[in-house]
């Protein structure tokens, strides 16, 4: 709310134009501000608002958290089957196959999750 105020603000200052003696008054004031406190002017001189920093959100990392999981049991089942074709253990092979069937239902899962959110967006009336 302070945000829109402030550019409210800002618009207005743009709109409103001072005559010749107006900006010459002020830049008097300016000059002996100046020569008063160096300090004061050094300060006002450097003042700019800070950067703002791209800040990730909770929510939005919880919204991706599946899609990250499915990814991470993709890399793990394809670095088993590597594994499992060039030792043929036995115990490597069972394991790719365990984390193979687990990959697809995540996967599955998501897919479905995502068929459901398309079609609800798709339809306006849908809830009602």
């Amino acid at each position: 709310m302070s945000a829109r105020l402030d550019r409210e603000e800002v618009s207005a200052m743009d709109e409103a134009r001072l005559s010749a003696h107006e900006r010459r008054v002020l830049a008097e004031i300016e000059e002996q501000l100046n020569q008063q406190d160096v300090s004061l002017a050094r300060s006002l001189r450097t003042m700019r608002r800070a950067p703002r920093l791209h800040v990730p959100s909770i929510a939005r990392a919880r919204r991706h958290l599946p899609s990250l999981g499915v990814a991470a049991l993709g890399a793990t089942t394809l670095a088993l089957l590597v594994l499992a074709v060039a030792t043929e253990a036995p115990v490597l092979i069972w394991t790719f196959a365990a984390v193979w069937v687990l990959t697809l239902v995540a996967l599955l899962i998501l897919v479905v999750r995502w068929a459901r959110r398309r079609t609800a967006r798709s339809r306006p009336g849908a809830g009602e």
